[in-house]
């Protein structure tokens, strides 16, 4: 039993996609790092010193009663919110990662019609020699393209 789960876990396929998932969950927290920490301050500036991850809406005072000046101080007094600023910040993530995601995927699609390309070189059936596509007759054996090749 150990032996088959070894060998599932260390399949090719496997391997990568925990590489991917490890390399996904870094790229999610530099990406929710360049939302919170560099993209929403200067945002927060220019609509009047607004901290997104600060705006909420008290549904139900906490033990101690409001007003509530952060976010944390809502929770910290037990109070139920509706974080819609936290929300917004959650879009902003999805759109940059939806958009990151997107140009790999057009990249990799890019490099795939790239590879799929219609080629430009043949092999000549007669002696098996490279040669480009539009040749009528083989540069090295000298062999007439153009004719039907003679089955034996």
């Amino acid at each position: 039993m150990f032996k088959e789960f070894k060998e599932f876990a260390l399949r090719g396929n496997m391997v990568d996609m925990a590489v991917g998932i490890i390399i996904g969950a870094a790229f999610g927290l530099m990406v929710k790092s360049l939302v919170d920490d560099v993209i929403m301050p200067p945002i927060g500036m220019l609509v009047g010193n607004i901290d997104f991850s600060d705006l909420f809406v008290v549904l139900r005072e906490g033990k101690v009663p409001g007003p509530y000046f952060s976010l944390a101080g809502a929770r910290q007094a037990g109070a139920v919110t509706w974080n819609y600023g936290q929300f917004i910040n959650t879009v902003i993530n999805f759109i940059i990662v939806a958009a990151a995601i997107f140009m790999v995927v057009k990249s990799m699609n890019q490099l795939k019609r790239e590879k799929l390309a219609d080629p430009t070189t043949k092999e000549c059936p007669y002696c098996s020699s490279t040669i480009p596509i539009a040749a009528k007759r083989c540069p090295h054996c000298t062999s007439d393209l153009t004719q039907p090749q003679a089955t034996a």
